[in-house]
């Protein structure tokens, strides 16, 4: 099997160089089993010297992209700074990445090498994975593609692709899986020492309300809930705010930030939590009661919803050093 892994231009190194690796691993571990190797693996490039990062290192292709008339999967790594500026200096490589597809081979992007394989239009109408920073940028800029907010791996038909930074490994074990077998696959995990079950980005994300709407008066009902999440918020005292009705003010809220006013009062709140989690020594009552919430399951619950983890497990696990409950 056909192994290619692209160098963009200006590449994200520590993106680059994992798919490589493992499929040349999982070969070595193939032979240390008495089996034959059952991937060859390359990187492919606009040019044999790729830089990557911001020039910090010089990646060495063995083919051409343009040379390249058949293989099996394509990985599509990252770009380093803006995605803008990615997709110009890969522009180029996208009529081949669409060609090859139509040829039969597979394709699976790394984190926001997303943006690169949306460039083919091959995404239209089809699900997809990317780093959960970058999702409100993505729906912006390919408003036809179905993003999976929070999800590791996406899978249609024979396009993949992965959630943000470390998630790509989990990507790459599943297709290791896929075309060789668990056993190496699990192999692989222990030896570059990797959770091969884990299968949400949630509990990593970061929520930053989306303000560049273009509506000041939902950005000022925003400024409101991030002032007072932790008192009780009526969606008619958010709407009074700015002279609407409750139905009109939700759907503009709902248009402008892609989050029902519950659900952005639910993700204030839950992040200060987070915070309070990670920096304090308060137990889970008081933080629940900081944050404005009254009921245990009701906060458990919405914790658990958002980031994938229950309260005491967040804490436990990003805490600094952790508090009795």
């Amino acid at each position: 099997m056909k192994i290619s892994v692209f160098v963009p231009e200006y590449g994200v190194i520590e993106a680059i160089t994992p798919p490589f690796r493992s499929f040349t691993t999982a070969n070595e571990f193939l032979t240390a089993f008495g089996k034959a190797p059952r991937f060859e693996v390359e990187y492919v490039g606009l040019n044999y010297d790729v830089p990557a990062n911001n020039g910090e290192y010089t990646v060495k292709t063995h083919r051409l992209l343009k040379d390249v008339d058949h293989t099996d999967l394509l990985f599509i790594p990252p770009t380093f700074g803006s995605t803008t500026g990615g997709i110009v200096a890969n522009a180029e490589a996208i009529p081949y990445f669409k060609k090859l597809h139509e040829n039969g081979t597979s394709l699976a992007s790394l984190c926001i090498g997303a943006f690169l394989l949306a460039e083919t239009g091959l995404l239209d109408g089809r699900k997809c994975s990317t780093h959960w920073a970058h999702v409100s940028e993505f729906r912006e800029r390919y408003p036809e593609v179905e993003v999976e907010d929070g999800a590791i791996i996406t899978e249609h038909e024979n396009i993949y692709s992965s959630g943000g930074a470390s998630s790509l490994w989990n990507l790459i074990l599943y297709l290791v899986e896929k075309f060789a077998d668990r056993e190496i696959a699990v192999m692989l995990a222990k030896y570059f020492a990797l959770d091969i079950g884990r299968d949400s980005q949630s509990q990593f994300a970061i929520f930053r309300g989306q303000r560049n709407h273009g509506d000041p008066e939902i950005q000022q009902v925003q400024d409101y809930i991030e002032q007072h999440y932790e008192d009780k918020i009526t969606i008619e005292t958010l709407a009074s705010l700015i002279n609407t009705g409750r139905r009109t003010f939700e759907r503009r809220f709902k248009l402008a930030t892609n989050n029902t006013p519950i659900e952005y009062i639910q993700r204030v709140r839950i992040e200060a939590a987070k915070l309070l989690f990670e920096a304090s020594r308060k137990n889970v009552s008081e933080i629940m009661f900081d944050v404005g919430y009254t009921d245990t399951k009701a906060f458990r619950d919405v914790f658990k919803k958002v980031t994938g983890l229950t309260p005491i497990e967040y804490r436990n696990k990003f805490a600094k050093s952790g508090a009795e409950v």
